[in-house]
């Protein structure tokens, strides 16, 4: 049965309320539609780009100062991400996702038209900072308009959307840079952001908070800022740019260190903290981040050393490689859609991130076993187990966050996730990457497997082998961490809060 909007609550949204009233769903549907356009241009960045690299590197300068493209603007998104998730617990989910989308779109443009790489570079940070805000501030509006126990089935919705973006960006990159110009990878966000924003102009509730009685925790915002920027730029540079040992990563480490004391001290005195401890503390919303934190990890292992594995064993391309990958994007989408509606018929969510979390742990270490085989589908058998398991884990895990906290903290609670499941990401590159290259020879761990001997593509496989290994007991702890995730009753209202939540809640 669909629902339909009802009366603005405090906190900007419309309560969600049991309806067959035509136009009521039809708007929920626009609505939904709007938000998904709006993280999508987010979504396909990464994915698009990673294909116009060289072209870029080839345009403005050295593929070395071509990396800050990529990692200025994730440092961006991720140390930006919370600061979102407060802001718009204060001032209002719609108008600082239209602030995202122009921050976003207007970056966009001026990444198109940058004529040196420290412009595009400076371009990218900006675009960064729209992007963390687009991924946040979205998914915490669906949990604005869905009804926590729907929400599961909406959230196989984005997954699809995301799958098909995952496989169509390196292909529309690769069209883009060949037949067009490497700058419409950028442009290219522009009529798909637009069209978001008037969506979401136009659909989304328009209420507006209750001013705060608080100053913004400016300070805390800062400290967070640079205690995660100190840290991923450890992560992508370690290895890399600087030895591990280096003055250079040391530095940032300590850093990272000192002004993560610096953070916590504060947020433990300010009156509206950024980075709330007490919500930290939440036993749903620890589990709940410490097991995205390791699935993301987990995650980087597969989405980025098995595509490398199949270049090097079956000479696919990296586009190919990544079309070979379809098998995980269908089991996610496949997951997550199923779950997602199991979860909506009986209002439970604990059992689905465990499943799934033993499956991602069965399927790493069943790459890892065949990966002497060198099998497109002995690796497409596991890649679809994994992403079976995928997808009953990560969107689940934020419904069950969204679902525990007080509407008042939706955003920075969402936020929250977000900011964990990314930095899984970032220490995992670190930490799998050394891994990888501690194995791999040096034309592998550069990357370069396009025409490696057979010796080489030993040491390939002997290396992703190896990282399989060292990601599969990451799955099993998360497996852990999440058996202790409590089951709070799913609200069937979307103003429902996680301490009144209805008596129909199961």
């Amino acid at each position: 049965m669909m629902t339909d909007y009802a009366t603005p609550n405090a906190t900007g949204g419309h309560s969600v309320t049991a309806g067959d009233d035509a136009a009521a769903a039809r708007r929920l549907r626009l609505a939904f539609g709007a938000l998904v356009l709006a993280m999508l241009p987010a979504v396909l960045d990464q994915t698009i780009l990673a294909t116009a690299l060289p072209t870029v590197a080839s345009d403005l300068g050295s593929l070395d100062d071509v990396a800050w493209v990529v990692s200025a603007y994730v440092v961006a998104a991720t140390a930006l991400t919370p600061l979102w998730g407060k802001l718009a617990d204060r001032l209002g989910r719609r108008r600082l996702l239209q602030l995202a989308l122009v921050v976003f779109l207007t970056s966009s443009a001026l990444c198109g038209v940058a004529q040196g790489i420290t412009e595009l570079v400076v371009f990218r940070v900006l675009q960064g900072v729209g992007a963390g805000g687009l991924m946040t501030l979205a998914m915490t509006a669906v949990g604005d308009i869905v009804a926590p126990r729907e929400r599961g089935r909406y959230q196989g919705y984005i997954a699809a959307v995301f799958a098909g973006a995952a496989v169509l960006g390196p292909l529309v990159g690769g069209l883009l840079v060949d037949h067009v110009s490497w700058r419409w990878i950028f442009y290219v966000n522009l009529p798909v952001g637009a069209v978001a924003l008037v969506g979401v102009s136009a659909l989304l509730p328009r209420g507006i908070p209750e001013p705060p009685t608080t100053r913004l925790d400016a300070a805390g915002a800062a400290l967070l800022a640079g205690a995660t920027s100190a840290l991923l730029l450890a992560c992508v540079w370690g290895g890399d740019r600087y030895a591990w040992g280096s003055a250079e990563i040391l530095g940032l480490l300590a850093a990272s260190g000192l002004l993560s004391w610096a953070l916590v001290a504060r947020e433990r005195r300010a009156a509206d903290p950024v980075l709330p401890l007490r919500l930290l503390r939440t036993p749903v919303v620890a589990v709940a981040s410490a097991g995205l934190f390791l699935a993301t990890a987990t995650m980087f292992a597969v989405n980025v050393f098995v595509p490398l594995f199949l270049q090097a064993t079956t000479g696919a391309s990296p586009t190919q490689a990544g079309l070979l990958m379809l098998p995980m994007m269908a089991g996610i989408t496949l997951s997550t859609t199923l779950s997602g509606r199991a979860m909506a018929r009986t209002g439970r969510y604990k059992r689905f991130p465990i499943a799934g979390l033993g499956l991602m742990t069965a399927a790493l270490v069943l790459l890892a076993a065949l990966a002497s085989q060198r099998s497109v589908v002995a690796t497409g058998v596991g890649l679809a187990v994994f992403g079976l398991g995928f997808g009953m884990v990560s969107q689940i895990l934020v419904v069950a966050v969204q679902n525990a906290v007080d509407r008042r903290e939706l955003g920075t609670a969402t936020a929250t996730t977000g900011f964990f499941r990314a930095l899984g990401g970032a220490v995992s590159a670190a930490a799998l990457g050394a891994v990888f290259a501690a194995r791999a020879g040096a034309d592998a761990a550069a990357g370069k497997v396009g025409a490696l001997d057979p010796a080489a593509v030993a040491d390939v496989t002997d290396a992703v082998r190896t990282v399989l290994i060292v990601a599969a007991p990451l799955a099993g702890l998360a497996l852990l961490v999440v058996l202790w995730l409590p089951e709070v009753p799913l609200g069937k209202r979307a103003g429902a809060a996680a301490g009144s939540q209805e008596a129909g809640g199961t």
